[in-house]
């Protein structure tokens, strides 16, 4: 990505990245329809009440392959492959180690991480379970994160793809089977998404190693570099801080929702689900712009830099202006969606949730613009502070708010971090945008 027309760059990077993360939320919003339409709104529920801590290690696991990924794009783009060989290696190991870590830790404090975040007593039990089972596929998560980081920073992103479209059906089918047809509850969703999570693995790993010669290791250079784990250490702490700094203020946010009772819990597990849904073109441009900047500003190629966040910018303002209309429009149909008796009550939840949502959704597209651009440049504790000053101000909202406007609180409560991490981060990218605008008129 370091020369050539820009624009196709970045859509033809991005594309495959967005078609991945929607198999990814569409094997994960599976779960919750599959849930809610068959077992009922407690088991729904379950799942909300679950989705939070999952989400801090699979995120956690992504920040650290992030952070990886960027050290990685900055030695492909300079050139310098016996490095970036070693780079991969220590990542892989210094990165398996600490998730076998993750597993134990999660398969032992489940329960008790759950009722400190007061779960209501009668769905416990499952969220426990399907819980655990999760926690026992992180490996097979990671294992993939870190070859599809591998590949994305070489800017190929659509090897893995494919693989995870194929595991997205696979998954689906297996929720339908588990869940509905041998009624085996959540647990059988949660073990339907770690099979899922094996097989995009290791079909990804098979895959690398076939058909990448770069990427083949001799015994002798799969080693544990000391230097680069410091290096990558810091890259991958601050990523990985900054990607569970978001999900553990949402499992904060969750405290403040299940004291509301079973229907606002799975209401709100519903809309998050749609938020995740919608946001995830808007993330992946975001990841567009880290690669793209790490790539040109490992090449020292700064006006290429700066008109590639021109470009992800316009993405950004056509991609929310289609979007926010039907949102509005659709909301009842979109929150019916998840369950089969279209109580009146979940649905009217949920609705007042979307319908402000909807007119807010270019504040995270231009966030995660401006995040994609600090990461690609290495400034990693840019976005770190950004996304702490919007959770903060995001969870003192919504335990501010919900208890008075329900719904429509964490809705204004998202409004209110977005404010909080624009104000941080607007004022260093001026400075930075400024620098590189100089440079490249030089």
């Amino acid at each position: 990505m370091t020369r050539g027309p820009i624009t196709p760059q970045i859509v033809t990077y991005i594309v495959p990245l967005i078609i991945g993360n929607l198999c990814m939320l569409t094997y994960n919003m599976a779960d919750s329809i599959i849930v809610g339409r068959v077992v009922g709104t407690d088991a729904l529920a379950a799942l909300g009440a679950a989705s939070p801590i999952m989400n801090i290690m699979l995120f956690l696991m992504v920040g650290i392959c992030l952070g990886m990924s960027i050290l990685m794009g900055h030695f492909f783009g300079s050139g310098d492959i016996p490095k970036l060989k070693r780079e991969i290696s220590t990542s892989m190991i210094a990165g398996g180690v600490f998730t076998l870590f993750i597993v134990i830790m999660g398969l032992f404090f489940s329960r008790d991480i759950l009722r400190l975040m007061r779960t209501p007593s009668n769905i416990l039990g499952d969220a426990t379970s399907y819980l655990q089972i999760i926690f026992g596929g992180l490996v097979f998560s990671f294992i993939y994160n870190i070859y599809a980081s591998t590949l994305r920073s070489m800017g190929n992103s659509s090897a893995s793809l494919y693989f995870l479209i194929i595991s997205a059906v696979l998954n689906i089918l297996m929720d339908i089977l588990f869940v509905a047809v041998w009624k085996i509850g959540i647990r059988g969703a949660a073990v339907a998404t770690v099979i899922a999570e094996l097989l995009s693995a290791v079909f990804c790993m098979v895959y690398v190693h076939q058909k990448f010669p770069i990427l083949k290791f001799a015994r002798h250079e799969f080693v544990f570099d000391w230097s680069l784990f410091r290096q990558t250490v810091s890259f991958s702490a601050t990523a990985a801080l900054q990607q569970i700094t978001l999900q553990i203020g949402k499992f904060l946010i969750q405290g403040a929702v299940n004291p509301l009772g079973v229907y606002t819990i799975g209401a709100f597990n519903a809309v998050t689900r749609i938020d995740d849904l919608i946001m995830v073109v808007q993330q992946n441009i975001g990841h567009g712009t880290t690669g793209f900047m790490a790539q040109n500003h490992g090449a020292s190629k700064v006006d290429r830099m700066r008109k590639g966040f021109l470009v992800g910018l316009k993405l950004v303002l056509l991609y929310t202006a289609v979007l926010m209309v039907p949102v509005f429009v659709f909301a009842p149909q979109l929150v019916g969606a998840f369950v089969s008796d279209k109580d009146p009550q979940f649905i009217s939840e949920g609705v007042e949730y979307l319908r402000i949502m909807a007119f807010l959704y270019l504040l995270p597209g231009l966030t995660n613009l401006l995040q994609g651009y600090f990461r690609g440049v290495g400034r990693l504790k840019v976005t770190l502070g950004a996304t702490t000053a919007q959770m903060v101000g995001r969870v003192v909202a919504a335990y501010a708010l919900a208890h008075f406007l329900g719904m429509r609180g964490f809705a204004l409560a998202c409004l209110v971090g977005w404010i909080c991490m624009l104000a941080y981060e607007l004022p260093i990218f001026r400075k930075s945008w400024k620098k590189i605008s100089m440079l490249s008129r030089s």
